[in-house]
């Protein structure tokens, strides 16, 4: 079987090779939308010396673990999280993979105050118009799936329309990269996106290399508070959660004990 990350980018760029909408027009539209919100200064706000900053993901099913509830409600969802104390929400759009849409951003930002990230694999400059055009206040760049020319590109493009961008990175050499591109936010992912098998030390190996100035994500394999406080006491600003987060039996409780973790 081929490798999860080739698998999933090769579709996404053969989609965006048979796209032919007039790049011109969509950054037009792009920029006319509304002014987002302010994600990354929504995780710093959130994190303090007994706070952590927890984005809170939907999705309803993943490559690796099947579906996790293919019946969630978005708006619902993003209520429960944003009444635990999430500072931000990630929504996943992949459709084939993932079982998201568009329409799932759209109504979860829509039940909620909270910026909202594109959790989605971008690959092209109409990706990230896209993203803006749905709604997305941030959008997700994984260093493992662009080009370096790529990736410097789409953060230019969302700098330009106002929008974040969480930078993905899985070793030490991604993450020079993520901070030669000028990314200021950050996201260690501790899932192998080529065999999906998560290493929860990696994040606590990267946590004390990052700049000052630059707010740090750990990704994946977070599996309660005790992760989460091992992740705060190594430096990191935030965390996302997805899976253990849509499959509690509690949500808004789930994400208050991880906001808690810190103290």
């Amino acid at each position: 079987m081929r490798a999860y990350l080739d698998t999933i980018i090769a579709a996404h760029r053969a989609r965006a090779a048979d796209d032919h909408r007039d790049l011109d027009e969509l950054m037009a539209r792009a920029d006319a939308v509304a002014e987002p919100r302010p994600f990354t200064e929504a995780l710093v706000a959130a994190g303090s010396s007994t706070r952590l900053a927890v984005i809170s993901e939907i999705k309803r099913r993943s490559p690796s673990k099947g579906d996790l509830d293919l019946t969630l409600d978005p708006a619902s969802v993003a209520h429960e999280y944003e009444s635990g104390g999430a500072a931000c929400l990630s929504i996943l759009t992949d459709q084939e993979f993932f079982g998201g849409s568009a329409e799932d951003l759209q109504d979860a930002r829509a039940a909620c105050s909270l910026p909202v990230l594109r959790k989605d694999f971008t690959v092209s400059a109409a990706d990230v118009c896209d993203a803006r055009l749905m709604g997305a206040d941030a959008i997700l760049l994984i260093v493992a799936a662009l080009s370096s020319q790529e990736l410097s590109a789409f953060l230019g493009l969302a700098g330009r329309l106002s929008m974040a961008a969480l930078v993905e990175v899985h070793d030490g050499s991604e993450l020079r990269q993520a901070l030669d591109a000028g990314a200021t936010l950050v996201g260690v992912n501790q899932r192998d996106l080529r065999t999906f098998e998560v290493d929860h030390e990696l994040a606590m190996s990267l946590g004390s290399t990052f700049p000052s100035d630059v707010v740090s994500v750990a990704e994946s394999g977070i599996r309660g508070a005790d992760d989460a406080a091992r992740l705060a006491a190594a430096g990191y600003d935030g965390v996302l959660v997805g899976e253990t987060l849509v499959r509690s039996g509690d949500r808004r409780a789930a994400v208050a004990e991880l906001v808690g973790a810190r103290s």
